[in-house]
């Protein structure tokens, strides 16, 4: 199978944006942009976390129910969350209810004030997991790394749940932390020049 795909625009990019008509968007103003905005990256975490076991379509069908649901992501106001919200959420047909991962955000956005406490962001933590460039597999040839493995061991060792390896591995890819877009695709240089204009975000540590 061909790596890219025509798009409307006739240029090439990854195949996997033809899928679901909903990707396209994605792929081409979102999916490898360097993000240091600690709202958006916890909501990267907490979806693909809901996506465990699910395909991302349904995911990112879903996504701003999701938002309206968590509050766009504000993870100090989701750590505040009670019973009562659980119950709430449970209820919820916009989203995905599954109380073990209802409950892993909840708490995950607890870890996060911890983490923010601790570095002075949760971007700053995060991007201390980008790899180099001699690090980095042929694009979207592997589905786990050696900082996506390191940073999901850490995560859990500060109490995070339901991210492992490939989750954060695909939490890496979204978030710009590596560009996996092909070789040919017409976004993987956007992407690049992303890449090299985006001021990293430092710890205070």
């Amino acid at each position: 199978m061909s790596a890219t795909i025509k798009g409307p625009d006739g240029k090439l990019r990854c195949q996997w944006c033809g899928t679901a008509p909903e990707f396209l968007d994605y792929h081409d103003s979102e999916w490898g942009f360097p993000v240091s905005d600690d709202h958006r990256l916890f909501e990267k975490l907490s979806l693909e976390g809901f996506q465990a076991g699910l395909s991302w379509r349904t995911i990112l069908v879903k996504r701003e129910n999701f938002r309206t649901a968590f509050h766009d992501f504000d993870f100090d106001r989701v750590a505040r969350f009670t019973k009562r919200d659980l119950n709430r959420l449970l209820k919820d047909e916009g989203i995905v209810r599954h109380r073990g991962k209802i409950e892993a955000v909840i708490n995950n956005a607890k870890r996060a004030q911890e983490l923010v406490k601790l570095e002075g962001s949760l971007a700053a933590f995060i991007w201390r997991y980008e790899p180099g460039k001699k690090q980095l597999a042929k694009p979207q040839s592997v589905s786990t790394s050696a900082e996506s493995i390191a940073l999901s061991k850490e995560l859990k060792k500060r109490g995070w749940k339901f991210l492992g390896p490939t989750t954060v591995y695909a939490f890496m890819q979204a978030m710009g932390l590596i560009n996996d877009h092909v070789s040919n695709c017409v976004i993987r240089t956007k992407v690049e020049r992303a890449r090299k204009c985006f001021k990293r975000p430092v710890s205070n540590k």
